[in-house]
């Protein structure tokens, strides 16, 4: 199983990215994680049928996924210097964890991408 993120980079508070992971097989059950210096990884959002979202995120980012493309994607709008960090595909153990909040939780994560940078700035 191989995770393959992209579309991290440097942006100004205020402004928009787009990240995006790439998966070798399919999954119905994937994830969003970031993790800032020094702290520890935390979920930013999930996917099945359905998506859920960090508490932090207060509708500024949306979550989706192309099967056929096999593509995992993340819109993050009105970004804030505290979203800086590094931000992580993931797929939990259990399908079923994307229909809870364990989808969001680090433990419940069995493959991790490598991760792409992300810098606010302002």
């Amino acid at each position: 199983a191989q995770l393959l993120e992209s579309g991290g980079g440097s942006v100004q508070a205020g402004g928009s990215l787009t990240l995006s992971c790439t998966y070798s097989a399919y999954y119905r059950c994937l994830a969003w994680f970031r993790q800032a210096p020094g702290q520890e990884r935390e979920g930013v959002a999930s996917i099945n049928s359905v998506a859920r979202y960090g508490d932090f995120v207060k509708g500024r980012f949306a979550i989706s996924k192309d099967n056929a493309k096999r593509t995992l994607v993340l819109q993050m709008d009105t970004l804030k210097p505290e979203d800086t960090g590094v931000y992580y595909c993931a797929v939990p153990t259990l399908e079923s964890a994307c229909d809870s909040a364990a989808g969001l939780r680090p433990q419940s994560i069995s493959i991790w991408g490598q991760g792409t940078p992300v810098t606010v700035t302002g």
